[in-house]
């Protein structure tokens, strides 16, 4: 028998279960906003603490000015709580990364997920530039190490450093190295861990995330809160059995394909998954077989 404590209450805003959405597309591949206002509204009436609109499942990459401003507040809007929309403002430039925290904020959210510079491999001056100028915005600022895919490494002591310049409250930790969360609590012990990638959830839960900016809940929310909830717990009874079922989903996370994985777990889930937008096209052959049959056995279980 494991022992077993009550997860700490969601005491800021960016804590608890963050759905990194993934944004509905129409055929012609316009941004369907019903559609998006529909799922934030259902993934928070099923056991998520908020959503984060713009981050890279929601293909930000692809949108216009004008989309990716009424993302955030369409998710403010269908949320009804403007502290449980965390978007995602990573630019080229810091201007354009603050310009995008300020409209987070005019739109009433409660925090905002920020990349280090990603159009070169910025050094240390650089990237403590950034996170302070969006800082000055004024929403608490969680940071977003992804180590692989910027090639920007936010080593845990420069996010001590960071943390300490007042300049970021949280990391969002996705370079699948979970020794880094018990360096990170000894650099900077104030310093909030959020859980990055969906296939280090126990682990990261384990060394003390206080939330996670998550991916499968867009397909099957109440087995992931049921997971994340028991493993911020400690409570490995319940959080070992279903981790080792849905890790065969939750690795896609991490995984290139990842938007088009999860959207299409979302169809066979009946959410609004569908299409993505150009130069990511759908998935085939053995990729989406494996996908499929992942998600298909999850659904199978009564996982959902």
């Amino acid at each position: 028998m494991t022992h077993a404590h009550t997860p700490a209450p969601r005491t800021r805003p960016w804590h608890g279960i963050m759905v990194a959405t993934a944004l509905p597309l129409r055929e012609d591949l316009t941004v369907d906003h019903d559609a998006y206002a529909e799922h934030v509204a259902w993934l928070i009436a099923n056991g998520c603490d908020g959503v984060v609109p713009n981050g890279s499942l929601g293909e930000y990459q692809t949108l216009t000015d004008e989309e990716r401003a009424r993302v955030v507040r369409t998710a403010v809007e269908a949320a009804g709580d403007g502290a449980r929309v965390m978007p995602g403002v990573a630019a080229y430039g810091s201007a354009e990364a603050r310009r995008w925290a300020d409209q987070a904020a005019e739109a009433g959210a409660g925090s905002v997920l920020l990349l280090p510079p990603n159009a070169f491999r910025a050094d240390e001056d650089a990237v403590r530039a950034h996170y302070a100028e969006v800082a000055r915005a004024g929403l608490p600022v969680v940071a977003y190490n992804n180590p692989i895919d910027t090639k920007v490494d936010l080593t845990p002591a420069l996010l001590a450093r960071l943390h300490a310049d007042g300049s970021i409250v949280a990391v969002k930790e996705f370079s699948g190295d979970v020794r880094r969360a018990y360096e990170i609590a000894e650099l900077a012990p104030g310093l909030d861990l959020l859980i990055g990638a969906d296939d280090v959830l126990l682990e990261l839960a384990l060394a003390g995330a206080v939330g996670w900016i998550a991916g499968y809940p867009n397909a099957l929310p109440n087995s992931c809160a049921t997971l994340y909830r028991a493993a911020a717990a400690g409570d490995l009874d319940t959080a070992l059995p279903l981790y080792k079922s849905l890790h065969s989903l939750l690795r896609w996370d991490s995984k290139t394909e990842f938007v088009q994985a999860i959207k299409l777990s979302m169809d066979l889930a009946g959410r609004p998954g569908g299409a993505t937008r150009p130069p990511r096209f759908p998935l085939t052959g053995e990729t989406e077989a494996a996908v499929r049959a992942a998600t298909e056995k999850a659904l199978a279980e009564g996982l959902n």
